[in-house]
């Protein structure tokens, strides 16, 4: 079960790092359990704040900003964008180990994202690899439908990141990209006066334990359409529908971060 009510919240703490990353031997299970259950209290102080907070003023996410460069065919997204949620939830909600839905309803028919399911293929206790089954939903003039997605993910609890690529999706030649959480020290001016704390240790010293810590999201994607979906103008079609779903499905998961803390 996890910490939010029908979705998932630092829900699985049995995660996967790449074999070459981190040797995982260094720490034994009882480490491992004991950092999480370290992350998972903290993680419950930081949202008791987040919605006390929220009863006084309104955390408000400020839309992403989003950088594209084309070249040689490929697309280059570039995205950052903020959460009003502690990195730990953040990354709970981007990984979604409940493959719970969270996105808008298109023509009262389809999800613009469903996701269909999730399987965990390797877990050693630091990161996994998934591979998801998701569906799309689109709209032409008078039609309508989904298109399916099969992709592979290196979920890195750890480093609060993941990368990803698709291992099955139609008009794609190449779809892959990665993102990761980083912290916002909220409350910092207001609690810390003229130190800025370079790390939660700090911050939670210096704000006497009552400062927020919100997320920024840094990710990036590169696509390529197949043919003869790369050749203008359909690749002009396809790379503007992309990023406009791409950009809808963030200002989905800032409305689940509002719904989250309680607004």
């Amino acid at each position: 079960m996890g910490i939010f009510p029908g979705f998932g919240g630092l829900i699985n703490h049995n995660t996967q790092e790449p074999p070459k990353a981190e040797n995982v031997k260094s720490k034994s299970r009882s480490e491992i359990k004991n950092t999480d259950h370290e992350e998972r209290n903290e993680m419950k102080e930081q949202l008791k704040l987040w919605r006390h907070a929220e009863k006084k003023e309104q955390w408000e996410d400020v839309p992403a900003k989003v950088k594209v460069e084309t070249e040689d065919g490929l697309c280059h997204v570039d995205m950052v964008f903020t959460l009003g949620l502690p990195p730990q939830a953040a990354y709970d909600v981007l990984t979604n180990p409940d493959n719970q839905s969270y996105s808008r309803i298109i023509n009262q028919r389809h999800e613009l994202l469903d996701n269909v399911s999730r399987n965990v293929l390797t877990d050693n206790g630091s990161s996994q690899t998934v591979e998801a089954e998701k569906a799309v939903a689109w709209k032409f003039l008078s039609w309508s439908g989904t298109i399916p997605i099969s992709l592979d993910f290196v979920e890195n609890r750890k480093n609060l990141s993941a990368v990803y690529m698709k291992r099955k999706m139609m008009f794609m030649k190449s779809f892959e990209g990665s993102w990761k959480v980083e912290p916002i020290y909220v409350d910092s001016k207001r609690l810390c006066k003229q130190m800025k704390p370079k790390s939660r240790e700090e911050y939670h010293k210096c704000s006497g334990g009552q400062g927020k810590i919100a997320s920024k999201v840094k990710m990036n994607q590169t696509f390529q359409p197949s043919f003869p979906f790369n050749l203008p103008p359909l690749s002009w079609y396809i790379r503007d529908i992309t990023i406009k779903i791409t950009k809808a499905l963030i200002q989905d998961l800032q409305d689940m971060g509002a719904k989250l803390r309680g607004v």
